[in-house]
């Protein structure tokens, strides 16, 4: 009965003292991201009477027989290990800069002046993740999206998710962990990374490839802004579509040609037109407007045609037509063989009289003229005394007029005018509000030349007045 009593005893003391030795940790669990820095909290107590000689961590149990390594003496952990507690009752304890390698279960021990030693059993297990982004691979413009950011293990302590969308913070969409994109569209598409707010590491970018029909499709001339027979034209097509666009090109509804690029060497006017292109893929079509091309040349293939009819006093009238091949349409004269005035102008031109004519074709780019033909006008021989006599009357009628007008001014002479002779100054007699007309310099331009013509210039002078009816008294002084 007795030793029952000692033994029970025994016990009780073991209870009591197992009670004050004890090493308390805030988390059995941590999960921390890689690069980042770990605090690992935690207390310990012992008994009364007792000194702490030594405090450290160790990662791993000692074999039988063997010392606990300090942690802060191993090479791997010095520079990154610091210890946070004291010798009373705090053991909290900071890693930096974790690794993989950091992964193992953590303990803290301790050493009285009694050579008590204690370690805190189970310890502290430490896992090291990174971030990864999952995201679908390819959406098609107007889906709905979600993007998550998953790590290996459950972070510790509650984390802020931050995303990034080619480098630029999107700030809205953010769900925990996740990133929801409604109905996207061509701007959503780029490359994506997530991160944990006050945290240096970040995920892998994922690409997010949208899909879209092609859209902004539109044609680019290079080239001279003027466009000549002969010169070498290219045409690029530009669309924003994704995937690329098939380019197909057309002249009018023909198809001409594909790829981005379309050339034209040695254009020619059979080459004119509005020409268009067409991008297309998975998800659509579209075509660009036309832009015409207006390829100009010089008149080529002038020809005169001619045709008959009669005038109205009965005779021949020989009509000339021009034809002529020009962009832009040329300007028409006519010339007569041997003759270098023009005698008309404009498509047709109607021969009175006989002789050889041709006709000259200009525009900006040059000029050609045509074969002269030869034209031979008839007039009736009754038709001409016709003329005789209506010439004869109208002869008549003009002496009797210049003979009523004779009267009259010999009439106006009855009253004579003094006016001193100052010949050599015959400003003294102009009035300039006698002069509601003034000229000065005409000139004509020959219509088939680009110089002034001699014979087709008309000299007209400036501020001169003609007085009727003035007497001039030339005994004056």
């Amino acid at each position: 009965m007795m030793k029952t009593l000692i033994l029970l005893f025994l016990l009780m003391i073991y209870r009591v003292s197992g009670a004050d030795w004890a090493v308390n940790y805030s988390s059995s669990q941590i999960c921390a991201l890689k690069s980042s820095e770990v605090t690992i909290r935690c207390t310990y107590k012992y008994p009364t009477g007792h000194q702490i000689m030594k405090a450290f961590w160790t990662k791993y149990r000692a074999k039988k027989g063997q010392d606990y390594p300090d942690l802060s003496e191993d090479p791997e952990y010095s520079k990154r290990l610091q210890y946070l507690g004291d010798k009373q009752q705090n053991c909290t304890v900071r890693l930096s800069h974790v690794t993989k390698k950091d992964e193992h279960k953590y303990y803290f021990r301790f050493i009285t002046d009694k050579n008590k030693k204690w370690m805190g059993t189970p310890g502290v297990n430490l896992s090291v993740t990174d971030l990864q982004l999952e995201s679908p691979e390819r959406v098609t413009e107007g889906d709905s999206v979600r993007l998550t950011c998953r790590s290996s293990c459950k972070l510790t302590d509650t984390p802020t998710f931050i995303w990034y969308r080619n480098s630029q913070r999107l700030t809205e969409g953010t769900i925990g962990n996740k990133l929801i994109l409604k109905s996207v569209g061509r701007e959503d598409l780029g490359r994506y990374r997530c991160a944990v707010y006050g945290h240096t590491l970040t995920s892998p970018e994922v690409y997010l490839n949208v899909t879209y029909p092609p859209k902004s499709v539109s044609v680019s001339i290079s080239g001279s802004a003027v466009i000549m027979s002969g010169d070498s034209v290219t045409l690029s097509c530009s669309s924003d579509s994704n995937p690329p666009g098939i380019i197909s090109w057309f002249k009018g509804k023909m198809l001409v040609g594909s790829g981005r690029i379309f050339s034209i060497s040695k254009i020619s006017s059979d080459d004119s037109g509005e020409y268009k292109c067409k991008a297309r893929n998975a998800h659509g079509a579209r075509y660009s407007d036309p832009v015409t091309l207006d390829v100009q040349y010089p008149p080529r293939s002038v020809s005169v045609s001619i045709s008959d009819s009669k005038n109205k006093v009965g005779g021949d009238l020989v009509t000339l037509t021009c034809s002529s091949d020009s962009n832009p349409p040329a300007e028409i004269c006519w010339l007569e063989e041997n003759q270098s005035s023009a005698v008309g102008s404009g498509q047709s031109f109607s021969a009175v009289q006989s002789g050889r004519f041709y006709c000259v074709a200009r525009n900006p780019h040059g000029a050609q003229r045509s074969d002269a033909v030869t034209v031979t006008v008839k007039v009736k021989h009754w038709k001409i005394y016709h003329t005789a006599v209506v010439v004869s009357l109208c002869g008549i009628v003009a002496a009797f007029i210049i003979g009523l007008i004779t009267c009259y001014v010999k009439q106006k002479q009855m009253r004579p005018q003094t006016l001193t002779d100052y010949s050599d100054d015959i400003s003294i007699i102009f009035d300039p509000r006698q002069m509601p007309y003034v000229y000065e310099n005409v000139m004509d331009v020959h219509p088939c030349t680009d110089s002034h013509d001699p014979k087709m210039t008309i000299h007209l002078y400036e501020n001169l007045a003609v007085y009727g009816n003035v007497a001039i008294n030339r005994n004056m002084p």
